[in-house]
């Protein structure tokens, strides 16, 4: 996998990243509030719990006897919750148990929390099973003889099914939110970071490109250079004819690597442009006229078109189009045909050679070959300057064979 499509996988890991930050905020805000209702919903039940409690073992009277004729006449008594006045571990008498019966309670079980709250000589709470399955919560509360020593224990029973159905409830809303806000986490941070990366990966993917095509337009010279410097040493008394196509190869080099700077530097927003008034027509004429033409052909047909633009990337990037046209623009074993036209921001470049590659030819691709050999370099430096300028490439083939490259720039409206 390539860096750019290493960058570009770094959204997934972020994703992960983040919906497992979020699930183990989520798990311990869940874990909080679930002990926050928990308590919540034990607080209810002692407190209506400690409301019967206190009240019927205000009402108690023991003088060795228990007397409970006060608690008959209060409303409670008829009333949930549920209670009974039973005897601790030190004493013995006869119990009593409220008219009302809520929920069926095991008798052992009130005896057992009527004996810990004595032992303990305060009120204690804690969660029972009722004899048809209900789930329910005791309180007891011990009342004392005059000498203060407890001697028994008020036992309320409180039905807790109804707290422990709105617990549940509660506990599922919590899950499904924390699920859903899971899902808005891991879709944000997907977008989020998908949406920081892309221009990175853009640019990483861009010097990629830039570094193959590189690579490709030099291992031809470099190659060449080689086989002449051998050439060279093993025949010097071809080195006159050598040497002056070892300059040409290594001004050839120079110019490859000086346009992968010029690129490199538009990539990076470190070159910034130039703009003034630019006669299009006289600078293409001028490129033409300096450019060698190798015997090609080369006819150039303008009208007076002014653009606002680098006149020195304009240049180099018409330099491009005529070197590359002159280079790969030509049918085998003939010689090079191009037809330059210049009107209204537009230079077009055609010539006679195999034509794109219909693969190659959408005006998103950023690298070119011909079926020729084409290299991508210099019309990917085409393009950059274009686009820098606010223009763009365009490049098909004509239905008479050959290539066809268009370089669109604005025109000056001053």
């Amino acid at each position: 996998m390539t860096a750019a499509g290493r960058l570009r996988s770094l959204p997934r890991w972020f994703t992960v990243w983040s919906c497992l930050a979020g699930a183990t905020g989520l798990v311990v805000l869940g874990t909080l509030l679930v002990r926050s209702d928990s308590a919540r919903r034990e607080a209810g039940l002692d407190a209506e719990l400690r409301r019967v409690t206190s009240t019927v073992s205000r009402l108690v009277r023991f003088d060795g006897t228990v007397t409970t004729a006060a608690v008959l006449r209060d409303p409670l008594d008829g009333s949930c919750p549920q209670f009974a006045v039973l005897p601790g571990t030190s004493a013995r008498f006869t119990g009593h148990f409220s008219r009302l019966e809520c929920v069926p309670v095991d008798p052992a079980v009130l005896a057992g929390a009527a004996e810990r709250a004595t032992s303990a000589g305060r009120l204690v709470t804690f969660e029972a099973t009722a004899e048809d399955g209900r789930p329910v919560r005791l309180g007891a509360e011990p009342f004392r003889q005059p000498d203060g020593q407890a001697v028994g224990a008020v036992v309320a029973v409180a039905d807790a099914s109804r707290a422990d159905a709105a617990h549940r409830r509660a506990m599922i809303v919590l899950v499904a939110g924390c699920a859903a806000l899971l899902l808005v986490i891991g879709v944000a941070g997907r977008l989020l970071a998908a949406r920081a990366l892309r221009p990175v990966a853009a640019a990483l993917e861009q010097q990629e490109v830039l570094l193959a095509d590189t690579a490709h337009d030099l291992r031809t010279p470099v190659a060449a250079l080689r086989a002449l410097a051998e050439a060279a040493l093993l025949n010097p008394g071809h080195r006159a004819e050598l040497l002056p196509r070892t300059v040409e190869l290594a001004q050839r080099m120079g110019t490859i690597i000086d346009g992968v700077l010029v690129r490199a530097r538009l990539a990076a927003g470190v070159q910034t442009l130039e703009r003034e008034p630019v006669w299009l027509d006289q600078l293409v004429s001028a490129v033409v006229d300096e450019t060698p033409a190798e015997g090609a052909q080369v006819t150039v047909t303008t009208a007076p078109s002014r653009v606002e633009a680098d006149a020195a990337l304009v240049r180099r990037a018409v330099g491009n189009l005529l070197d590359n046209a002159l280079r790969h623009g030509r049918a085998p074993g003939q010689r090079a045909v191009v037809h330059i036209t210049v009107a209204g921001g537009r230079v077009m470049v055609a010539d006679h050679g195999p034509g794109i590659d219909p693969a190659r030819t959408g005006a998103a691709s950023d690298r070119f070959r011909s079926t020729g050999g084409s290299s991508g370099l210099g019309l990917s430096i085409v393009r950059w300057v274009a686009e820098a300028h606010g223009g763009g490439l365009h490049v098909y083939n004509a239905e008479e064979g050959g290539a066809i490259f268009e370089l669109t720039l604005p025109v000056d409206s001053g």
